[in-house]
């Protein structure tokens, strides 16, 4: 309708999208002014609730419970379990199988049992101790293998088939066998769990949480309330961090501080010590991976066969989505003729673990990955020859799911590109020469790709909405129901909207995330928070920009192609009028100056019961090299260099998306390297503080890291002016350090493949090493 210039086109002068614009509350981060619910102003009365729990046992009946010492305490108002829950004890997403409070086991080490309801937290939290527990001790399933011996599961197995795998495997000339353990991940967020709630009038309650999901916080306050869910207003205006563990696990802190305001009558505020939100809180599924590989003598797989064993915890969370996306990316970026990929979804009476950066794909790809390392080992080639042997390509383009790869040229030209700008071969020689040359010290050199899938795999979760005010001074109120957890969404959104209005950023006010304003959001999570929610903001603003077009079109006599938007203005003809000006005579011609857009992911088709569709709607693509060193002795290690080539389509905002990129690399190396968690044989976490987690700091940062955006010819999909995701993908480019370390254990004897598990901490470079000793062939 409108004669706007086309926002695909790189040629198009843009005023806000693709350019490297500042966080919205970058200057508020570092000053220490951006409010976060624990900066909050606390109303007169608020009250704090400490969880409490079991600290002697671990899993078990709950015989009695004596909470009378706990009630006298000082400042004390309230004491709450189970049976003060007005309405389901219940804070899952789905299943039904998270209780608020435990009612008749302790079903994991730090499972909550009561809280306390205090005039301050240190009274509340020295109260909780007083508590006196009878359980009767059983026997907890801990391992992977423990649950397999014992046969219990949180959901039903699932895999992939395609072709005929075991002819495959019969007709391959080579074929290969291992097994590798993947560790998990603790968040690690810088907020923690923390939550508010005001009761309202009417049985209302409003609640303010650190979630990445706050329609989700609505439904869990009101099923626990027993409310309508229009009684409950969730809010959230940015997070402190959340990487997944405030998608689900948000929901039983919500829950705790709403029944206490409930029960109280006044405000109620809960946050998490740290040690007690690492102990209480899921993380990364942790897995055990079997496989076995069918490959021709040039290295090209001819059959995979991969089970993937899950520990899941003691619910099922959202073990089903995690579990199926592992699956979905165990191909990696490579083509198998025939596979069989199968899941277990094991139960272990452990905290239940939850969505995490990648949701599952890091740990299918690392086993991929482990694949591809092993034959290029076996046949003492370059993995990144037997890597690029089995790249998709135009011939071989379908994954083992049925969902064809299209954009294949992208990745064979971002990998060459990085193959030739990290100066991968010369570098190969130099480690060659170093490791000929040192009997203690030993280079790796490594180059891994990245295909990650965006989209959720469940679709209804594919839709987003956004409400856009236009006010009569020309400033523009901005909502939508993504959350903003540092990632930048936020600014991007406002980017957008100022965009497509055509006016400058500060005309664009941004709003918390808020259920009365954009009902039923779906989560900020698979890397879809901008996607789906600035494609909504965006057809707002545009809708409303129409009504002002037809209206102008009417008052001026002219065609649409006589209007143009731009820097605050409204030019129609050879006339000019601020946007204020044209607001206000549109509202007083009656024409409605607002919008709830709304937008749903096109193409979505997967259905899972037959394992058939399209269940993602592009790809996104990277590629990293990374040159480690390991000490033999020790087994300590350092990161000399990486680099990273990355595709984002068309860059939103450069600046946020390269920060993304860098953040979730390191974050992905310290999965794969020094962060490690670690049960005793009782089943109590014993790495839960930063004594003894550790997640890496500056000085792990290589001291040579160079990030580059792809440069090709944008997101071949309609999304928000052809840009892709990056919120996840970047965390699989750190596959690349891993891959490196297996690269430099394997050089102590050529031929034979490391015994390498992730995290691969100085102690599992030790093993590995001593392991590859005394298989040595001579």
């Amino acid at each position: 309708m409108t004669a706007q210039l086309d926002p695909n086109d790189l040629t198009t002068p843009l005023k806000h999208v693709r350019k490297a614009l500042p966080h919205d509350s970058a200057a508020k981060h570092v000053s220490g002014k951006a409010t976060y619910i624990d900066d909050m102003v606390e109303p007169v009365g608020t009250l704090h609730v400490v969880p409490g729990w079991s600290r002697q046992a671990v899993r078990g009946r709950i015989l009695a419970m004596d909470l009378d010492e706990v009630q006298a305490s000082p400042g004390v108002v309230a004491v709450l379990t189970a049976k003060d829950v007005p309405g389901k004890n219940d804070c899952s997403s789905a299943f039904g199988d998270d209780p608020v409070f435990a009612e008749d086991e302790i079903l994991f080490y730090g499972q909550v049992a009561f809280a306390v309801v205090g005039e301050t937290r240190d009274l509340a939290r020295k109260a909780a101790l007083k508590a006196k527990i009878d359980i009767a001790p059983i026997t907890p399933i801990l391992t992977a293998e423990d649950a397999v011996d014992a046969d219990t599961t949180v959901l039903p197995d699932y895999q992939f088939r395609r072709g005929s795998p075991e002819t495959g495997m019969n007709a391959a000339e080579e074929i290969l066998t291992g097994s590798m353990k993947i560790g998990g991940q603790e968040h690690f967020y810088l907020e923690g769990q923390v939550a508010m709630a005001q009761p309202q009038e009417d049985g209302g309650m409003l609640v303010y949480s650190s979630t990445q999901h706050p329609t989700e916080i609505q439904h869990t306050v009101a099923k626990v309330l027993g409310v309508p869910d229009a009684a409950v207003t969730a809010e959230v205006r940015r997070m402190g961090g959340g990487f997944g563990g405030k998608e689900s696990q948000a929901n039983q802190w919500a829950a705790l501080a709403s029944v206490a305001a409930s029960h109280t009558g006044r405000t109620c505020k809960i946050r998490l010590d740290r040690d007690d939100d690492m102990i209480m809180t899921g993380k990364r599924h942790d897995f055990k991976v079997n496989w076995q590989v069918g490959h021709d003598s040039e290295g090209r797989i001819r059959a995979v066969d991969m089970e993937f064993l899950a520990r899941c915890g003691y619910s099922v969370d959202l073990s089903l989505g995690v579990n199926d996306r592992t699956l979905f990316h165990a191909d990696s970026s490579y083509f198998y003729p025939d596979a069989l990929i199968r899941s277990r979804r094991l139960r272990t009476d452990t905290c239940s673990n939850t969505a995490f950066r990648g949701f599952g794909g890091p740990q299918g790809m690392l086993a991929a990955e482990r694949m591809i390392d092993a034959i290029a080992i076996s046949l003492d080639k370059d993995p990144l020859e037997i890597r690029k042997l089995n790249f998709y390509d135009g011939e071989r383009n379908l994954t083992p799911f049925g969902m064809p790869v299209e954009e294949f040229q992208v990745m064979h030209d971002l990998i060459a590109q990085l193959e030739e700008s990290s100066d991968y071969w010369a570098r190969r020689d130099d480690v060659r020469f170093f490791n000929e040359n040192n009997a203690v010290l030993k280079k790796g050199l490594a180059l891994t790709p990245v295909k990650f899938g965006i989209s959720f795999t469940l679709k209804h979760l594919n839709q987003a909405g956004a409400l856009v005010h236009l006010y009569t001074d020309g400033s523009i109120h901005l909502n939508h129901g993504g959350t903003e957890m540092g990632q930048g969404l936020y600014q991007k959104v406002a980017q957008v909207v100022a965009e497509e209005f055509g006016v400058s950023l500060n005309k664009v006010r941004i709003t918390a995330t808020n259920t009365s304003k954009v009902p039923n959001t779906g989560p900020t999570a698979a890397s879809s928070g901008t996607d789906l929610n600035a494609m909504a903001a965006k057809l707002a603003a545009k809708e409303i920009k129409n009504r002002l077009i037809t209206f102008l079109c009417e008052l001026h006599q002219c065609g649409p192609e006589a209007i143009f938007f731009g820097d605050n203005k409204v030019v129609v003809g050879d006339q000019s009028f601020a946007l204020s000006e044209v607001a206000k005579l549109a509202h007083m011609a009656r024409i409605q100056l607002s919008h709830a857009g709304y937008y749903a992911t096109p193409g979505i088709t997967w259905e899972r019961e037959s394992a058939t569709g399209r269940p993602f709607y592009y790809f996104a693509f990277g590629g990293a090299c990374a040159e480690v060193t390991i000490d033999t002795m020790t087994g300590e290690m350092t990161v000399d260099r990486v680099d990273i080539l990355h595709d984002v389509g068309h860059s939103l905002n450069p600046a946020i998306d390269l920060g993304q990129i860098e953040g979730g690399f390191v974050q992905g190396m310290g999965w794969l390297t020094t962060e490690e968690l670690v049960w005793d044989e009782e089943g109590r976490l014993r790495t839960h503080a930063p004594s003894t987690y550790k997640i890496p700091t500056a000085s792990d940062i290589p001291e040579e890291f160079n990030v580059r955006l792809y440069e090709g010819s944008g997101n071949p999909q309609a999304t928000v002016y052809r840009s892709k995701a990056v919120g996840e993908p970047p965390v699989m480019l750190a596959n690349a350090v891993f891959c490196a370390i297996n690269d430099a254990v394997a050089s102590l004897s050529p031929g034979v493949v490391p015994n390498l598990d992730a995290p691969a901490t100085p102690e599992a470079i030790m093993k590995a090493v001593q392991d590859m000793r005394r298989r040595k062939i001579s």
